[in-house]
């Protein structure tokens, strides 16, 4: 059994680095985990990255798995896919979902993993946290048939949220991005497309997901009276400024924060975060999602993808790093 693993570490702001690291000896109720493949959540990793969590932040935006404290040295990250080769036996062989850093081998509770569904590949699973946290809006939002939806920054997170909305029943999905090659993205996600300054008018809810004043800005002027902003992004530390003249009194406007760490309000009484995760997973039955992976890299490489995501040199939705040989 593996004794050791290799993991990358944010060592200070704008710097990190591959390290070993020592694995403890697995329990009777853990699981070693060997590490296929991990996603980046490109948005807070990057500020995690840069050095960008406020104080007042550090102990909310931890990650489950995370070693370490902001600003650095850290180890972050949470979509993790890996092969289960030491646990209970009905997970012994398994491709299992964790919100684990990016490591070649980890121990946690076998509680803390999620069996990745036949019919959902190992590649894809890896968007499993990113789909939760759209389940988690869409509880918070809660749509109604026929409601007219926008989704302002076509990111990982604003292409997971027009994925499944676009897939209630009666419902219009319009996916709103400065760059003209979302248009295929929406396509393929089933929503219409828009840039933002001809983006439709009159709708019932917004999902805003482009982490700047000014989509969060744009986000309101696209409301219906009464209609609500779901805010999904967010900012480290820093300041947004917003116009909350004109309309947004008479037409009683609402944003609402949603966030992932802890189940939506409407569902809290009846669907755990496994439950919540399980089902993310179950939506990934679904290939469109494919469409988001647009980046891979082998774990050697990771370093250098990190920085290239931070400073915009390497645009990618999903980008994947790959475990193969590690």
């Amino acid at each position: 059994m593996a004794s050791y693993a290799r993991a990358y570490w944010i060592t200070a702001p704008d710097a990190g680095e591959i390290r070993d690291v020592a694995l403890p000896e697995p329990g009777p109720a853990d699981v070693l985990v060997r590490t296929r493949y991990t996603g980046i959540s490109r948005g807070t990793e990057t500020l995690v990255l840069t050095g960008h969590v406020p104080p007042s932040q550090y102990a909310t935006m931890r990650a489950p798995f995370q070693d370490g404290d902001f600003p650095a040295p850290v180890k972050y990250g949470y979509l993790n896919v890996g092969t289960v080769e030491h646990g209970p036996a009905e997970l012994l062989g398994r491709d299992v979902f964790c919100l684990y850093p990016h490591q070649t081998r980890y121990v946690v509770p076998a509680a803390a993993v999620v069996p990745v569904p036949d019919g959902v590949p190992a590649r894809r699973a890896v968007l499993a946290g990113t789909v939760e946290t759209a389940v988690n809006a869409l509880w918070d939002a809660a749509p109604l048939v026929g409601d007219r939806i926008s989704v302002v920054g076509a990111g990982m997170v604003g292409c997971c949220v027009a994925a499944v909305a676009a897939r209630i029943p009666g419902v219009s999905v319009q996916l709103v991005d400065p760059d003209p090659a979302r248009a295929a993205t929406a396509a393929a996600l089933g929503a219409a497309y828009a840039p933002p300054q001809l983006a439709d008018t009159g709708r019932d809810l917004v999902f805003h997901a482009s982490a700047s004043a000014a989509g969060l800005q744009r986000s309101l002027d696209l409301l219906a009276p009464q209609g609500t902003v779901v805010e999904l992004s967010w900012y480290g530390d820093r300041e947004i400024g917003l116009r909350l003249g004109g309309v947004f009194h008479s037409g009683r406007l609402t944003i609402r924060a949603s966030q992932v760490g802890t189940v939506s309000p409407a569902r809290a009484a009846t669907r755990t975060f496994t439950d919540r995760l399980a089902l993310a997973l179950d939506l990934l039955r679904d290939p469109v999602f494919d469409t988001l992976v647009t980046g891979e890299s082998p774990f050697g490489r990771l370093p250098d993808v990190m920085a290239g995501l931070a400073d915009g040199t390497r645009p990618a939705l999903c980008h994947v790093i790959t475990y193969d040989g590690e």
